[in-house]
């Protein structure tokens, strides 16, 4: 195992992002959130876009897992190669990529994805977000360092869980023994996180329940309104 994947057992994650739109939009912003979380004791960050990967990284000295998001349809995190390339170059020890076997813009395949990225990135670790354990199966097959669940029950595939989807986690697991598999996806209370690990995952991903206090407002908003 890479030893900065090894490093992260047992550990959390912060993803640290914020949606177009929204006040916290701007990379320094996110930056200063990545630096925050790690203060608190995330032992790695996730951060959307090359400049708030860029920025964070000259403010955080833990692993940073790099993606870019284009669009809302389909594949959208890190859907070509090149934005794989940009993730690295912009400072991403890991590169985040959706791995199902839908159309990817450029028209690459996960496995062309995984490779290409390697030729001029050769120490680049891949994270694999998986929906289902299908697409575990083909993300390991095309060479994916780490397994995550952060696309199940955002897609087709799997139903939408009330909270992390835990069964799924224990598949992977369980299959991909020689695999770290990232815990993500609604994760919204310590207790879901350590039930992740409980569950067999090498680290766990926390976003909107640290990161996004749009979200949190209104998650108190409803229960003091009795919504």
């Amino acid at each position: 195992m890479n030893p900065l994947v090894a490093a992260l057992q047992g550990q959390l994650i912060v993803s640290c992002q914020a949606y177009p739109g929204e006040p916290m939009r701007h990379p320094d912003t996110m930056a200063q959130v990545a630096a925050a979380v790690v203060e608190g004791g995330a032992r790695g960050v996730r951060l959307q876009g090359l400049e708030d990967i860029r920025q964070a990284a000259a403010v955080v000295d833990v692993p940073i897992i790099g993606l870019v998001k284009e669009g809302h349809e389909g594949v959208y995190i890190t859907p070509t190669l090149a934005l794989a390339r940009g993730c690295a170059d912009a400072g991403a020890q890991i590169v985040a990529l959706d791995a199902t076997d839908r159309p990817r813009a450029d028209g690459l395949t996960v496995a062309q994805t995984i490779a290409g990225l390697r030729e001029t990135h050769p120490d680049v670790i891949v994270m694999a977000d998986c929906d289902s354990i299908e697409t575990a199966r083909h993300a390991a097959a095309a060479g994916a360092d780490v397994l995550g669940t952060t696309l199940a029950g955002y897609t087709d595939a799997r139903a939408k869980t009330d909270g992390p989807d835990l069964e799924l986690l224990r598949e992977i697991v369980a299959e991909f023994p020689e695999h770290p598999v990232f815990a993500e996806g609604r994760v919204h209370t310590p207790a879901q996180a350590r039930a992740c690990i409980d569950a067999g995952a090498h680290a766990v991903v926390v976003g909107t329940a640290i990161t996004h206090p749009t979200s949190i407002t209104r998650w108190f908003d409803a229960a003091v309104r009795g919504l």
